[in-house]
């Protein structure tokens, strides 16, 4: 009994051996494993294209998935919201539209969908096709929620009453860029026609709205004549519908400036379906 009381006492008094100093080595294999994980996210950041109001809508998205709502941040106008019924700025209580939950599954992500522009919709790409036929000066390009759109500077006129073009206003060079355009690249065009106010044909039997759609569908077969494909062509008619005012012009001058066809050229045929969505 004596010596197993001594051996416990013995092993009572043992001391470990003095520890190193610094941190464990498994912190420094732990520690270049994260350091290695957040470069790898910074990189795959620094190639995201980062849009607020994408991430915005995706969040909304995944929030409505499981439960509860988004709300817009930031103020709006409302009115009658104050004692004296004058307007006054409030928090939006406007929810945020759910982007699409196809958009990230990993095939929404391999494929590039975006909900309102098609991959091709590239600024820098349009800008250079555009230099490219010498139409970056003939053009006024408009980034719009469904694309981007490029207008003709230059248009085709006609004589009061019919469709015969009046050689005096037209712009051969511009127009021939764009066809060659059309031809040799991926791009679309819509033909819009137009008529000045109240203008009828000269033998009375057309209207305005009848006119501007025979000027639109004669420079439609022009084009197609001179080879661009008709899948690429939209025709557009609005009669005296959505006139252009010239302020201190004389009735003389604005009707000329309406009887007229002009061209919008873009990646994108609005006639596309798109993206398709539940409607409930």
């Amino acid at each position: 009994m004596a010596d197993e009381s001594a051996a416990a006492v013995d092993e009572g008094n043992v001391k470990c051996p003095p520890c190193e100093e610094g941190l464990p080595g498994w912190m420094a294999t732990f520690s270049d494993l994260v350091t290695l994980l957040l470069t790898f996210f910074v990189l795959l950041l620094s190639f995201a294209k980062t849009e607020t109001a994408k991430y915005e809508a995706a969040l909304g998205s995944i929030r409505n998935a499981f439960g509860g709502n988004v709300l817009q941040q930031g103020e709006v106008i409302q009115k009658g919201k104050s004692p004296d019924n004058f307007p006054t700025m409030m928090e939006s209580q406007t929810p945020i539209r759910p982007f699409p939950i196809e958009f990230l599954t990993m095939e929404g992500i391999l494929d590039k969908h975006e909900i309102n522009r098609g991959s091709d919709e590239s600024l820098k790409n349009m800008r250079y096709d555009l230099k490219e036929f010498n139409l970056n000066e003939n053009v006024t390009v408009y980034e719009q929620a469904e694309g981007i759109a490029v207008r003709l500077k230059d248009k085709i006129y006609f004589k009061r009453g019919s469709v015969e073009i009046d050689s005096n206003k037209i712009a051969v060079s511009s127009y021939q860029r764009m066809i060659n355009l059309l031809k040799k690249r991926n791009w679309k065009v819509f033909v819009i026609g137009h008529a000045a106010r109240g203008e009828v044909s000269r033998d009375g039997k057309s209207d305005a709205l009848e006119l501007s759609s025979a000027r639109a569908t004669a420079v439609t077969k022009s084009l197609i004549r001179r080879g661009v494909a008709p899948e690429r062509i939209s025709t557009v008619f609005y009669g005296d519908t959505r006139l252009t005012d010239l302020p201190g012009s004389s009735q003389m001058e604005v009707d000329r400036e309406n009887r007229k066809v002009v061209f919008l050229i873009r990646k994108r045929d609005l006639e596309d379906n798109g993206h398709k969505v539940d409607a409930q």
